[in-house]
């Protein structure tokens, strides 16, 4: 219903923690993440500075005082390493601005922004510090996504050309495949997908096994050049880049087939990569705990949405089926504000006004809360979650925010009770900076009635 009753209003404030910027800020979600291994952070789009920022402060806290040891991103596996080696201490990078120049591909600004290149090089202090005490673990920066078809081919080659340069040309034959398309990815899966060539699929399949059969041989090399700073670390590398080969070439096969089956095998993918970078990092009997970076619409919970009644999975999803109680799904919410977004896929970074989120929202339910920023704790029964369990809008941004078509582009139904163990809402928001913004994106857009003024 469109209407939001004050018994609604009052059952909301009255559960409501008010963010005020403080160190405490955040003492009651830690308290709720209890012991939780694996905290995802979501966001409403992927470009509010504030959804980074306020991420990055409930990392730092979970990295500090609970012993979480890995980020793990939407971001593609190579191109984050880079970064994991410069805040581990290990790359040759002088900066942080130097480790993220690696994202290159559209959405560059979703990590070479302002708000991460800060969190970076906290890490790295953090990391410098953890390693002049001894007695501390470095925490690092990984990416679970499978975009990365033609570098992750790179990487693996350059791997095997450095432990086994016999594999190495025998996996360079199975890869050359991909050759005649010209490191375009969509290029490949449209031929392929609708019958006019053969797929690479048993090459790359073939490459993955012949790696993982030699891996007792090739952790047993010395620290292979610029992938990492053991032998086990090396390898780990170059068999997650050999596998998301593997499934980035399924992934381009299928995406002409239909939406959800390439979504579901993408999320897949990531909580594939997760569960990975679980059981690599955990040592002498400790588990690793995760904090994930992602969009809403991967690590809420699928069930809870009309995507997932139509068949679609995520991240957030498979992550409470795998470990129950173990994963906590955090949500974030804006009202309206600007956003760093594109008008068209591989269009430039633009600075947009966000429309007021619509009357039947959970956008425009929250900013009835009158609060400018506080979080919701979602999992105890009361009259809060209560109101939140009923079905309502949800808003979704992505890298493209089209607002003239608004309802249909970025609205679905869902139960955020359900979705997420806490919302937290920022009322008004502001774009995250990108740092190779333009002048287009300086100078922002004009109003959506420009210029006849109605």
């Amino acid at each position: 219903m469109a209407t939001v009753t004050d018994y609604e209003t009052a059952a909301l404030r009255a559960a409501a923690t008010p963010l005020t910027g403080s160190a405490s800020d955040y003492d009651a979600l830690l308290d709720l993440v209890g012991d939780a291994r694996f905290v995802l952070l979501g966001e409403a789009t992927h470009g509010t500075a504030e959804f980074y920022d306020e991420r990055a402060r409930i990392t730092q806290r979970l990295i500090e005082e609970k012993g979480f040891t890995a980020v793990a991103v939407e971001a593609d596996w190579p191109d984050a390493w880079r970064v994991n080696r410069y805040v581990r201490g290990e790359g040759s990078d002088p900066d942080g601005r130097a480790a993220l120049s690696g994202f290159e591909r559209f959405p560059a600004w979703m990590w070479r922004n302002t708000s991460v290149l800060a969190f970076v090089e906290w890490l790295r202090k953090r990391n410098d510090a953890a390693a002049a005490k001894g007695n501390m673990a470095k925490a690092g920066f990984y990416g679970l996504d499978l975009y990365s078809l033609f570098t992750s081919i790179q990487e693996v080659l350059r791997y095997l050309d450095q432990v086994d340069p016999v594999a190495a040309e025998e996996t360079r034959r199975r890869y050359a495949c991909f050759d005649h398309y010209g490191e375009d990815s969509q290029h490949y899966g449209y031929a392929t997908g609708v019958g006019m060539s053969e797929s690479c699929q048993q090459g790359v399949q073939t490459a993955l096994q012949k790696l993982q059969q030699r891996a007792f041989d090739y952790m047993q090399a010395d620290g292979v050049e610029g992938a990492g700073a053991s032998p086990e670390d090396a390898f780990f590398y170059a068999q997650q880049n050999a596998r998301l080969v593997k499934n980035a070439e399924e992934y381009y096969r299928t995406m002409f087939r239909g939406r959800i089956s390439s979504w579901n095998l993408r999320d897949r993918h990531m909580a594939d990569t997760l569960d990975a970078l679980a059981r690599h990092l955990s040592r002498d009997g400790q588990p690793a705990k995760i904090v994930v970076w992602e969009h809403n619409s991967h690590i809420g919970d699928a069930r809870a949405t009309e995507i997932g009644r139509q068949g679609e999975w995520n991240v957030g999803e498979l992550a409470r089926k795998a470990y129950g109680a173990g994963a906590c799904l955090i949500g974030f919410t804006t009202y309206d504000g600007r956003v760093t977004a594109a008008s068209e896929w591989d269009g430039p970074a633009l600075h947009k006004h966000v429309r007021p989120g619509m009357p039947g929202s959970y956008e425009h339910l929250l900013h009835s809360v009158g609060m400018e920023r506080f979080f919701l704790p979602l999992r105890a029964p009361g009259a809060a979650r209560d109101v939140l369990m009923e079905e309502r809008l949800e808003r979704a941004i992505g890298v493209l925010y089209l607002p003239r078509t608004e309802r249909h582009s970025h609205y679905f139904m869902a139960q955020l009770a359900r979705q997420f163990d806490v919302v937290i809402h920022i009322d008004r928001t502001s774009a995250v900076t990108p740092l190779d913004a333009t002048s287009g994106w300086h100078s922002g857009e004009p109003p959506e009635t420009y210029p006849q003024g109605l």
